[in-house]
């Protein structure tokens, strides 16, 4: 059911018990309500209506019949308020066959959920909409999850009317192959805290917007009431309870702004007639949400005043949608979202957060702004690469990695005890859920995180700890066999003295089966190693401290895009006389070692200016690894 902007449907468990199982609902009921539908639709005003049926009174996408406010029909059972609380008794036929398990396309196959296509008829909207639902879809960015959604769905779709319901997401499509390949996408995106992005689909009636447009000579009507509105020399707008205005109820429009379609129309009206506009009044609109409201900031930028009061604006966040506005008064009292707040001071600090250059507030003088009048826009610098502090200390850190790695990404990682210090350290550590763990690809890692927010318990942590090198590497030992893409690590140096390195390299991996073959799912991880002097310019490990967590969508697409190198206990096998020549010439001309000059020319078929050519390309694209470099 539609209700301002909210969606319900029959899981919905804000739904009241009593109005799901509620029982007695004879056919007599259901028919007179059908009947008293068909009444209203006709143009009928027996019982009390006011008016003729055609001013907006079809049916909402889930049966409830929309009324005007005056309505005193005492013959029926089952009103209906347009901005009250959701009323379930008797919404329709469409609904009603829905909670009995009849599903929305009658037939066979009804009320099992969705299941795809057109077969048979069970599961097919009589729409022809299916609606999307993502849990937990709050948490996501909507541009992360469209996009990461249209990489993997097998068809091209469009969302339709995406929107927040509590702490879900969802969207409709109105194809039942978009909607049946939406469905397979279920489980196969991994967020960056390790879980799997569910998608839950199920038939629908068409979204609410497409039952409420606007017809043509309605929006004349409006442009015409707007007009009447404006005041040309303040360069004000006046809209405050636009929905009584008797110029539309004498024409049975009803214009309510709570609704997508009804503000486009409005801001589309602004837009072509008055682009100037400096103030608008939108208080008494039971306005519940700013995402239209946000195109006031490219399509009407000389806007200072904005009225909002007296709506139903329940968070300060919906502020951030219109914080581009230079707005030097704003009107916001009446809203539910003004009791939020501990004391009046928090309240401005909130609001002058998103409006800085903000002189006057609900009526209130405010002190003026401080901060530097500055339009130059600021970018974030982009991200650097390495750090070592020195090429000399550059050079130990990653002869020191080449090592470590190839041998923990061996089948045996018993050697690593050389890298240990006797009393080394050492923790792991994986990002803090509520969650179930088994439900994530980092769960053979739970077990033995030592993440403290998690674990309060002073034994356990201590439990957790690995201690001495015999520990750590059989403890090592025991993790997972894996693959790290060198190429894609990173290096900063925290502190170097003559006696301590400490730094940390971050990059992904991914986990390798037994039969040699990695898992589809790659891993992020970052890596703290404190070190000291070892041996001829060596390092010994003494403390070290492995976080890991599941890569983000960028990291998985740049990663493992050059192979890895396979080491050999040559450097350089036997080669022909001109290939060693080429090999020497390359190595000296590109810097790289004589085992990547090898392989960059092996590539190309020892095609020498073709081999330049793409390391160029790749050493501009910064794809080269560093260890390329270590001669």
């Amino acid at each position: 059911m539609a209700d301002g902007g909210h969606y319900y449907n029959e899981h919905d468990d804000r739904t009241a018990p009593q109005f799901r199982n509620r029982k007695g609902r004879g056919s007599h009921k259901d028919r007179s309500y059908d009947r008293s539908r068909r009444d209203r639709q006709r143009g009928s005003h027996s019982g009390g209506f006011g008016g003729p049926g055609p001013r907006s009174r079809l049916d909402d996408p889930d049966g409830d019949v929309t009324m005007s406010d005056n309505s005193q029909d005492s013959n029926s059972q089952h009103r209906f308020n347009p901005y009250g609380r959701p009323y379930r008794k008797g919404e329709g036929r469409f609904d009603r066959d829905r909670r009995q398990g009849k599903g929305g396309g009658g037939g066979r196959g009804g009320g099992r959920g969705f299941r795809g296509g057109d077969r048979g008829g069970g599961g097919k909207a009589r729409s022809g909409w299916y609606k999307v639902t993502i849990p937990h879809g709050r948490k996501y960015d909507k541009k992360w999850l469209l996009t990461a959604l249209e990489n993997i769905c097998t068809v091209q779709y469009t969302p339709v009317q995406y929107h927040v319901d509590h702490n879900r997401v969802h969207f409709y499509v109105d194809d039942s192959s978009a909607a049946n390949a939406l469905h397979k996408c279920s489980h196969k995106i991994t967020d960056t805290d390790g879980y799997k992005v569910e998608v839950h689909i199920n038939p629908s009636a068409p979204p609410s917007f497409l039952l409420l447009d606007l017809k043509p000579e309605h929006l004349e009507h409006l442009k015409q009431c707007m007009a009447k509105r404006f005041d040309g020399s303040q360069q004000a707008l006046d809209l405050n309870n636009i929905r009584t205005d008797p110029d539309l109820v004498s024409q049975n429009i009803e214009v309510i702004l709570n609704r997508k379609t009804n503000m486009e129309a409005v801001i589309k009206i602004i837009e072509e007639n008055i682009p100037e506009l400096a103030g608008l009044n939108m208080s008494n609109n039971r306005i519940h949400k700013l995402d239209e409201l946000a195109e006031l900031v490219t399509k009407v930028p000389h806007l200072k005043t904005l009225n909002l009061s007296h709506n139903e604006l329940k968070s300060d966040r919906e502020l951030d949608k219109v914080k581009g506005l230079k707005l030097v008064e704003l009107w916001l009292n009446r809203n539910p979202l003004c009791d939020l707040f501990k004391d009046q001071a928090s309240y401005i600090s909130a609001v002058r957060q998103r409006f800085p250059r903000l002189l006057k507030l609900d009526g209130h003088d405010l002190p003026p702004p401080i901060g530097f009048d500055v339009e130059t826009p600021t970018t974030i610098p982009p991200c650097k690469g390495s750090c070592f502090g020195s090429d000399e200390i550059k050079a130990h850190i990653l002869r020191f990695l080449q090592q470590y790695y190839s041998i923990y990404d061996s089948g045996d990682r018993q050697p690593l005890l050389d890298a240990y210090h006797d009393g080394a350290s050492l923790s792991l550590t994986t990002p803090y859920s509520t969650q179930n763990p088994s439900r994530s690809s980092l769960g053979e890692y739970h077990k033995d995180t030592r993440n403290l927010k998690r674990l309060k318990d002073s034994t356990v942590r201590f439990r957790l700890l690995k201690h001495t090198r015999l520990n750590v590497v059989a403890f090592l030992n025991e993790l997972p066999k894996t693959q790290h893409d060198i190429a894609s690590f990173t290096v900063d140096v925290n502190t170097y003295t003559n006696t301590l390195l400490s730094f940390t390299v971050s990059g992904v991996f991914k986990e390798v089966a037994v039969d040699g073959k990695s898992r589809d799912s790659t891993m992020a991880f970052s890596r703290v190693f404190i070190t000291v002097p070892a041996g001829n310019s060596g390092l010994c490990i003494v403390n070290d401290q492995l976080f890991i967590r599941m890569a983000t969508t960028e990291e998985i697409r740049r990663a493992f895009v050059a192979p890895a190198p396979t080491p050999s206990s040559s450097p350089v096998p036997t080669l022909t006389a001109p290939q060693q020549e080429m090999l020497t010439a390359f190595s000296l001309k590109s810097g790289m070692n004589l085992e990547w000059s090898q392989k960059c020319l092996q590539d190309n078929e020892w095609d020498f200016n073709r081999a330049a050519a793409i390391f160029t390309q790749l050493k501009t694209e910064g794809k080269v690894p560093d260890v390329a470099f270590i001669k």
